[in-house]
This record gives C-alpha cells, sequence and structure tokens, in this order.
C-alpha cells in the first residue's frame, strides 16, 4: 500500500512514551514485585481515578508549589468543573479513604496502587509528563515502627530489582516546631537571596524548605552550611525520629542523614525519605523514589485528624535502572508448544486442537495466517518451543498428528485423539529432566 503523502503521520504528544513489547519484560518483572511485596506486608490495591477536582490536589499538594503552579494539566469540563489530572496519587487515595468510610475498618488501612500521573514537566530520561507510579499508603497509625516498615518495604523493593540504593532521610518536624526553624532558616538566607536562582528567589518567603532542595549547583553551595531541621525539633518530632531510625538500624537498612530531603509536597511532616541508586562504586546515581509522614493530610481534605505514612516509586526511573546496572531480569512466559497445519481442511482441526490445549493449561502458539510449514516451523524455533504439532492431509486421512522434538529434530506419529494427554505426559517428563537436583 502506498502512502498517502498529503496526510502527515501521528506522533506522541512530547513528554509521552510507548513501552514496546521489547521493554515489557523490566515491567512485568517490576510488577511481579510489587504484587509479591503487597502481599507480605499485607497491603490492599486501591484504584483511584485519573482525573479529580482540581482542588483536591491544591489543597494537598499546595497551591504555591511547582506542581501546582507550574506542571499540572488542568481543564474546565463541559459541566464547568475545574478537573486536573493527578499528579501524584496519595491526595486521591486519602479522598477515597475519607469518602468510603474506611476510618471505620482496623487501622491502619494500608492500601497499593499502580498506575500513570501526569505533569508538565521537561521531559527527560526517567521523567515523562505521563509517568507510571506505584507506592504504598499506611493510614490511621502514628508509631515509628510503621515509618521503618514502609521504608523497609520499599528497600526490599529495590532489594529484590537487585538494585543498590541507600535510604536519605530526615525530619521535617511538626506544626509546633517547624515555624522556629522556618525562622532560623530566613534568617539563614537573609542577604544570600539575590544569589540564588530565579526560582528560589521566590521561594524563599514561600517555601524557604524548597531551596534547600534546589538541583541548581550555586544555590547547592550556598546552602551547604544551612542550619537543619533535626537541631530545632521538639521532643516529640525528636523522639519519634529516634525511634525510626533505631529501628533501621535493627533492620540493618543502610541509611544516610540528609538535611536536603524536604520533599517538594506541602503535606508532608516528620520523617522524609528517598532512595537514591548507586553503582557498584558506591556512586551516587540519582533519586528512584520516596514518602514520609503527612499526618495532617486526611484532616486537611475533610477527615478527623488522622496519622499516615507512605511511599511512591517512579517505575520508569526504575526500569531505567535496571537497564543503567545491566540487571538481568526473566524473560516474559515463553510457549511450550506450536500447532503447525497443512492446508484448509487441516487448519480447521488444528483451529479447535488449539483450544483443547488452551483449555488444558498448555503454553501453546500458532500461526494458522501461515499456508507453508517452512514458515510455521521458523516462528516455531523462534518461539523456542520443545515440541510442534504438525497436520498435514496425509495425518488427517490417517487420523495421526506428527510431534517434532524441536531440539533433537525427532518426528513420531501419535494418535490425533490422545495427542494431548501424549503432550502433557512428554512436558512433565522434560520439566523433571531439566530442573537441578538440590
Amino acid at each position: 500500500m502506498v502512502a498517502n503523502k498529503d496526510k502527515k503521520a501521528f506522533q506522541l504528544i512530547k513528554g509521552m512514551k510507548d513501552i514496546m513489547p521489547a521493554d515489557q519484560k523490566y515491567w512485568q518483572h517490576v510488577r511481579n514485585i510489587i504484587n509479591k511485596l503487597a502481599h507480605q506486608f499485607n497491603y490492599q490495591r486501591i484504584d483511584t481515578p485519573i482525573a479529580e477536582a482540581t482542588k483536591l490536589f491544591s489543597r494537598s499538594v499546595g497551591d504555591q508549589t511547582d506542581i501546582v503552579e507550574k506542571e499540572m494539566y488542568s481543564f474546565k469540563d463541559r459541566g464547568d468543573n475545574n478537573i486536573s489530572l493527578r499528579p501524584e496519587m496519595t491526595a486521591g487515595v486519602v479522598r477515597a479513604y475519607i469518602e468510603h468510610g474506611m476510618v471505620n475498618l482496623p487501622q491502619p488501612v494500608k492500601l497499593f496502587y499502580l498506575g500513570p500521573c501526569f505533569r508538565y514537566d521537561k521531559p527527560q530520561s526517567g521523567r515523562q509528563r505521563q509517568f507510571w507510579q506505584v507506592g504504598w499508603e499506611a493510614i490511621g497509625e502514628g508509631s515509628p515502627i510503621l515509618d521503618a516498615q514502609i521504608i523497609n518495604l520499599g528497600y526490599k523493593f529495590f532489594k529484590d530489582l537487585s538494585l543498590n540504593v541507600v535510604v536519605q532521610i530526615n525530619s521535617l518536624g511538626c506544626q509546633e516546631c517547624r515555624p522556629v526553624y522556618y525562622e532560623v532558616l530566613l534568617d539563614f538566607l537573609k542577604g544570600k537571596k539575590n544569589s540564588l536562582c530565579d526560582d528560589c528567589k521566590r521561594r524563599v518567603n514561600k517555601k524557604p524548605l524548597r531551596v534547600l532542595d534546589c538541583k541548581e549547583e550555586n544555590c547547592q553551595e550556598i546552602t551547604a552550611d544551612a542550619p537543619q531541621q533535626v537541631d530545632h525539633l521538639c521532643d516529640d518530632c525528636r523522639d519519634h525520629f529516634v525511634a525510626t531510625l533505631e529501628y533501621l538500624d535493627e533492620l540493618e537498612i543502610v541509611y544516610n542523614l540528609n538535611p536536603k530531603i524536604v520533599r517538594g509536597l506541602d503535606y508532608y511532616n516528620r520523617t522524609c525519605f528517598e532512595y537514591t541508586s548507586q553503582d557498584n562504586e558506591g556512586t551516587k546515581l540519582n533519586a528512584l523514589g520516596g514518602g514520609g509522614r503527612y499526618d495532617g493530610l486526611v484532616e486537611e481534605l475533610g477527615g478527623r485528624p488522622t496519622p499516615a505514612v507512605g511511599l511512591a516509586i517512579g517505575l520508569e526511573r526504575t526500569v531505567r535502572e535496571l537497564r543503567h546496572q545491566d540487571v538481568k531480569v526473566p524473560d516474559v512466559e515463553g510457549y511450550d508448544i506450536f500447532v503447525a497445519q497443512l492446508g484448509k481442511e487441516a487448519r480447521k482441526k488444528c483451529l479447535n486442537l488449539y483450544e483443547n490445549l488452551l483449555a488444558n493449561d498448555v503454553r501453546v502458539a500458532e500461526s494458522f495466517t501461515k499456508d507453508g510449514l517452512k514458515p510455521q516451523l521458523e516462528l516455531a524455533d523462534k518461539l523456542a518451543v520443545k515440541y510442534t504439532l504438525i497436520l498435514g492431509q496425509k495425518e488427517m486421512i490417517d487420523g495421526t498428528i506428527l510431534v517434532r522434538d524441536m531440539e533433537g529434530g525427532i518426528q513420531e506419529v501419535v494418535d490425533f485423539n490422545k495427542v494431548i494427554p501424549e503432550i502433557k505426559k512428554r512436558l512433565k517428563t522434560r520439566l523433571v529432566e531439566e530442573t537441578p537436583v538440590q
């Protein structure tokens, strides 16, 4: 078919990305680890809508954060409602917790999610405008052991993926002690404002903590000697932080006290943390995810005062890191059997055979659109199947079918009506032979 030169081919929207079949084995491996950990730690899946009321995010994330001011995909629907595509997922989970009366369930309520989020950010490696995120939220308990457990959950996630990470951890204090630290920090930044980047100049009086988090080299140098929040914690926050660290020590989790970890969302308080990747030499590479406490968010969104802690991890960044560290992941489950046919009548009969093999939980492939035996066998070889079942005109007349061992090339004639139990017996025998002795 000749392409219409007058029509321009559609292309991806900037900042969006296709996840191609060749990449799916990485994503499937990550999903498998997610589901395993969710079961081990007793977290139940929740799926919230991609679109929510804009005010949900402005109230939770913060009106003056970069996410709300510059990065949200917001619009008015036909009912003149202000709608936004979710830039993160904690706010939607907390909304669901309140709306569905989960406060009446045994606490803490442990939920996990997996899905796409949207931010109009500058596209770069590992950061797309549509990006996939997994997260775990534990709502309804304020004990520091829960902080340590959820940090451990994320730590095990990366460990199970054979990725080396270090937990960067800090405490942001609470409503009682944070204002005291703000005054100390503002006093430090006074006189340095003109030397900061444009974003940090805006942040100084509105969000001074974000100045500490700036990635601009000049701003990092300016804040290198900034006062630290941990030196200005109230007694309760200090006790909570110390207890969290003691639990992490008990779990033998590698962490680094990092006063620059402040997170970019308004709802965080007390414990906050990030996971940074490392190569074999221990060199820091980049942040893969993080989280912390958000003890005031449930109340802010209309519920009763409820402590909570959670974490979120970017899947694009995780998959990129798997590739960067050359981590080997299992191939997507393949096929054991291939059904090949020659002729119209054989194709009809093989169509039914294929369905019966599926019904018997046999991993089977086919290419019924092909007529010649050679292209079918080539595909069977490419799929690395163990056996190919071949049905031609002679076999149709005899009521038989050929079973071809793809490794040795030996073919045997088998009664067509007995081929399914025969092939299941051969697969079982082969599995025993290939299983290493412990």
